[in-house]
């Protein structure tokens, strides 16, 4: 479920866009002021879905405030697949590059606040201002990544190596995110998860 935002917030989000991009590479005037007459900006219900499977995903998300995962269904099963929070961009990438129907949801964790952008838009910032293409391939090469660490979690074959990596990756969104989305993620039960941390816990104590 979206929901309006006060004039105050739609402020605080476009400039916390703009503030993020200028930090990766300056800027011009006019790119900024094109797309702030583009963007749009949504707060997103915790547990609605931003994106669902079928669906075609025509715009790139900024994460201003909040978290959320990526999952596909395997039957009445869930599988998380990624996981992201503020600051970063979200969206369904083979949907959004290829023009495909998306074969993965997004749901939001948490009330989040979004900076929405159409591809389209993307698309002219492309052509006319050529400092977009090198922000875009600065936070693709971060994209792909945390891909890469994605695939070789799952390449683990020891359970408590998982978790341990994702403590030293995601550390901050341990205690906004429930169990069995960690669980999911790192391709284990929520029980395995579950003897692991209390495993742990013992041994600190």
């Amino acid at each position: 479920m979206t929901h309006s935002l006060s004039a105050q917030q739609q402020s605080d989000a476009g400039s916390s866009l703009f503030n993020v991009l200028s930090a990766i590479y300056p800027v011009s005037a006019e790119a900024i002021a094109y797309a702030k007459s583009k963007i749009q900006l949504l707060q997103i219900s915790k547990g609605s879905l931003l994106v669902q499977s079928g669906e075609h995903c025509d715009h790139l998300y900024f994460v201003n405030k909040g978290v959320l995962r990526g999952f596909v269904k395997q039957g009445v099963k869930d599988i998380t697949t990624w996981i992201t929070a503020e600051n970063e961009l979200v969206t369904s990438i083979s949907s959004y590059y290829q023009q495909i129907p998306s074969i993965e949801n997004i749901e939001a964790l948490e009330d989040c606040i979004l900076v929405a952008i159409h591809r389209d838009d993307m698309q002219y910032l492309y052509t006319n201002h050529p400092e977009v293409n090198t922000i875009v391939r600065i936070i693709l090469e971060k994209y792909y990544q945390d891909a890469e660490e994605r695939a070789y979690i799952c390449r683990l074959t020891e359970a408590t190596s998982k978790y341990h990596r994702f403590i030293n990756t995601k550390s901050q969104l341990l205690n906004r995110i429930p169990l069995k989305y960690i669980a999911s993620y790192l391709g284990m039960t929520l029980e395995t998860l579950s003897r692991i941390r209390s495993r742990l816990t013992h041994q600190r104590n």
